[in-house]
């Protein structure tokens, strides 16, 4: 199937877990795919594209012309200039460490603070429990949209999706700001994540199939 068919697709599922497709942002994550599925996904509709590493990002940004590009991976704070430079949008900020390093090259970025709702060791994102000492960081040093986070490996995604929501609503309290981003939903569980509220969306194999088994700019 075409791109333009596999949006549909997941459009048509957005619907079937109760919420308008319209309401939804969709970041098409192209990690370790080319440009080709880069330029693919914006003749589609896409609009925003995503990318885990830094440096492949830029390499693609170079080659792709059109778009907005949105950083989804695990930042280092040794690339936060070239990543504040390049990408409208960066997802993982995950401590106050970090907040402060990308304020240090441009405290206009667009952010949103990654939470690891999952509770797993392997994930990266702030603990739930101190989270809102990084959002508050993030909001004072930045310009904080809201929150991200991965679902659990395995078993339901919705308590934790739940939870994600529940601190979003937590910390607009706290803040007296709104933060109506919600990125959490993948290929493999974004009708629960819809389900549960959220308004963006990280897809790749639900939109390009299966990932090359090695980035073809490695």
């Amino acid at each position: 199937m075409s791109v333009a068919e596999n949006l549909a697709s997941v459009r048509e599922r957005i619907s079937r877990a109760g919420r308008d497709p319209d309401e939804i942002t969709i970041v098409a994550v192209t990690k370790g795919f080319g440009p080709e599925v880069c330029r693919s996904a914006l003749e589609a509709g896409l609009k925003i594209l995503g990318e885990n590493r830094v440096h492949e990002g830029v390499a693609k940004m170079e080659a792709v012309k059109g778009g907005t590009w949105h950083l989804i991976g695990h930042l280092q704070t040794n690339k936060v200039r070239i990543a504040a430079e390049h990408f409208a949008m960066i997802h993982t900020v995950d401590s106050k460490r970090l907040a402060e390093a990308i304020a240090r090259v441009d405290p206009r970025q667009p952010v949103l603070v990654e939470i690891n709702i999952a509770r797993e060791p392997q994930k990266s994102g702030a603990d739930p429990d101190q989270a809102l000492e990084v959002i508050k960081a993030a909001a004072d040093l930045l310009d904080l949209h809201g929150l991200m986070a991965m679902g659990p490996s395995h078993g339901d995604p919705t308590p934790a999706f739940n939870e994600l929501r529940k601190l979003r609503d937590e910390a607009e309290q706290s803040l007296g700001k709104a933060l109506p981003i919600l990125s959490m939903g993948m290929s493999g569980d974004f009708e629960a994540a819809v389900a549960a509220g959220s308004t963006m969306l990280r897809l790749g194999q639900a939109l390009f199939g299966p990932r090359p088994a090695r980035s073809i700019l490695e």
